[in-house]
């Protein structure tokens, strides 16, 4: 575990010294600038489609679409949050 964790600390200050204080490119500085929503789309995808190994599709996907649904008319974050748990807890009890 220390060796993982040595390895991913000198994985981060290689990329200190090799880029150090130099400017990227305007394109990779963009793709770099999408990675974290990319990783939070995936993480999110993956648990609310799966169950273990297989592809499920349940209550946790009706939740997850009202919250994009008040994500994008631009509802406060802790409603969004609010409203697919909400979704969620209604579709399990109905079920």
């Amino acid at each position: 575990m220390f060796a993982l964790a040595g390895t991913a600390y000198g994985f981060k200050v290689l990329g200190l010294v090799l880029v150090g204080g130099r400017a990227l490119p305007p394109v990779l500085d963009r793709c770099l600038a999408l990675i974290p929503a990319a990783l939070i789309a995936a993480i999110v995808v993956l648990n609310t489609f799966s169950s273990g190994q297989q592809l499920q599709i349940d209550a946790r996907a009706a939740g997850v679409g009202a919250a994009v649904v008040a994500a994008w008319r631009k509802a406060p974050l802790i409603l969004v949050i609010v409203i697919g748990a909400a979704v969620t807890a209604l579709v399990r009890a109905l079920t």
